[in-house]
This record gives C-alpha cells, structure tokens and sequence, in this order.
C-alpha cells in the first residue's frame, strides 16, 4: 500500500497518512504527469487540490486505488463517472476552509469600499492624497450572495454584523432553510439579485450550469456602482465580458481570486484596472483552514482504506 500526495499539503494530514503507510509528498507532482503515471502503478491513495487532473488517462495507470481525497470543496479536476465506474471513492475537506474564504470575502469588500490598495501604494510613495482615496461604507448596503450554503451562510452572519441588507439565489434553498432564515436573507431570482445588490459574491461550484453565469447581459443588469467577488471557481464570470464592462464603467469593480486561467499569464486584461483586486487562489488558504482540510481529508482516506464510512464523501 502507498499513499501519493501531489500537491501542497500541511504537515499534520501527512504524518496521519505516513504513520499508517509509505507516503509520498510532492507539491510539484502534478506538472509531471509520466512520473505521477509511474508511481500510481501500487498506489491506494491518492491526495490532490485543483490542479491535479484525475480523469481516465491518470485511472488507467493506477489499477490499485482505491480513494481520491480533494484537499479543497471544487471537483471541476474530477472525472466523477471514471471514478464512480471504478468505484474510487472521493472525499473532501467538507466546509474545513469555509470560514477561511468568508472573511476572505469581507476582506476584499472592504478592500474595494474603502480603496485600502491605491491608498497604500500612494502614501508609501511619499503622498498624502485624502480626498482621492475616499470611499463608501458597507453598513446599509445590499450584499446579493449566490450560493448560500457552507461558505455563502458564513458570509451572510459576517455582513449581518456590519449592518449589510441580504438578498440571496439559490435554487435549493426555500426561506425557510436555516440560512436565510437564521440571517434574514430575502431569496430572489438571480437577475433580481444582480440588479438590486451593491455587492455580489459568488459561492457555487463550477458546473455547466454555472459556467458564464455572470455573463455581459448579467453584468448590464448591475448597478453601476457595484462590485462583483468570486472566491469560487474561475469560469463562472465570463472574464472577457467582465473586463468590458470594466472598461466601460457599467460595474463598480472586481473582486477576483479564482481565475478561468491559473495563472492568467503576463497579458491579464484585468490587470491594469485599480477598481479590481486580484488574488491568486487564496480566499481558503489559511494556515488554520488548510491544517483542519489536511487532517479531515487524511482522517477520510484512512476510513475508506478500512472500510469504514467516510465523514465527507462525494460518491457515497
């Protein structure tokens, strides 16, 4: 038996996984997919993030495993059927970053409102420019959440704190699941969300149904003045449409830490303007979240390898 962990992980999952069977950690194993081939050929366990593509080209080099544990809450890097034909279990970190990302959201909307950046930059250059760096208050105004489940719920309880109104979509849900509920969240059709918030923050997985959802006939729905976030999977903005609106001041600005391209490369049309912040994947990258994901995911992987339930499965 063998464990392969391809891809950055904390300490504490490692050893939970070394102390049972040889376990091999390379954060750089998946930018080499002949040697990852190679060492699949006895593995039973195998540990990724997002950049790791388990499809059926990577299945048929490991006829032993047996479990593919995510260290995150995305599985667009999943072949979930080649999985399930195979009867490879996938378990995940559950809502372990969920905090993580919702005060990464609260931390960008303040960003963005109170131009925290340029005001920066300007005042270590020597400036002192009050007036060009004043912002706006997020106490009265709207946040339109999408999605409201582990990470969107967690969000509505932090903005409720700051005196924000909440309206929310979310398809699942009914007024009165425990959510909107609980944070007083008017749920609405998505395009009423879109026009009546003065933020929208994205919490939905990547799937067809969601892929471009925030797309140019979406974005003109928008205040002119409001600020879109996404701290979950890049693809879900159509980012060529995001970027004329930008261009065109139709929207407020730009809160991106996910990206259809990781990196987006040298030429990021969304780079040069000063109303967007970017972030490189890091809304659930804390050190307390990614200890708690590592240690829930290596604790799964052993439950499978057992036999036993696991806590957070994706495919029963």
């Amino acid at each position: 038996m063998k464990h392969l962990i391809t891809e950055l992980c904390w300490q504490n999952g490692i050893q939970i996984l070394s102390d049972v069977a040889p376990t091999l950690y390379d954060d750089s194993l998946f930018k080499d997919r002949l040697r990852l081939f190679d060492l699949l050929h006895d593995c039973e366990a195998l540990v990724v993030r997002n950049q790791t593509q388990v499809n059926a080209e990577l299945l048929a080099h490991a006829p032993a495993l047996r479990v593919v544990g995510r260290l995150g809450v995305g599985l667009d890097n999943l072949d979930l059927n080649a999985l399930r034909e195979r009867g490879i279990k996938v378990v995940t970190g559950g809502n372990a970053n969920a905090i993580s990302v919702a005060e990464y959201t609260l931390g960008a909307m303040l960003t963005l409102a109170r131009k925290l950046t340029g005001a920066d930059a300007s005042t270590k250059a020597g400036k002192w420019e009050r007036a060009k760096f004043t912002g706006f208050e997020l106490f009265g105004k709207t946040l339109g959440l999408i999605g409201m489940g582990d990470i969107g719920a967690r969000v509505a309880k932090r903005a409720e704190a700051f005196g924000m109104r909440l309206i929310a979509h979310d398809p699942v849900l009914t007024p009165t699941h425990f959510a909107p509920a609980e944070f007083g969240a008017t749920l609405l059709l998505l395009d009423e969300v879109l026009r009546q918030a003065d933020f929208v923050s994205i919490h939905v997985p990547l799937l067809p149904s969601t892929r471009n959802l925030i797309n140019a006939e979406r974005l003109a729905l928008m205040k002119p003045t409001a600020i879109v976030l996404n701290s979950s999977r890049g693809g879900i903005i159509d980012e060529a449409a995001l970027a004329a609106a930008l261009s065109a001041k139709r929207i407020g600005g730009a809160a991106l830490d996910v990206r259809i391209n990781e990196p987006p490369g040298s030429d990021d049309p969304l780079a040069k303007f000063d109303n967007v912040l970017l972030t490189p994947h890091v809304a659930g990258i804390t050190e307390e979240a990614q200890d708690r994901i590592c240690i829930a995911v290596a604790q799964d992987v052993l439950r499978v390898l057992r036999g036993d339930r696991p806590v957070f499965s994706v495919n029963g």
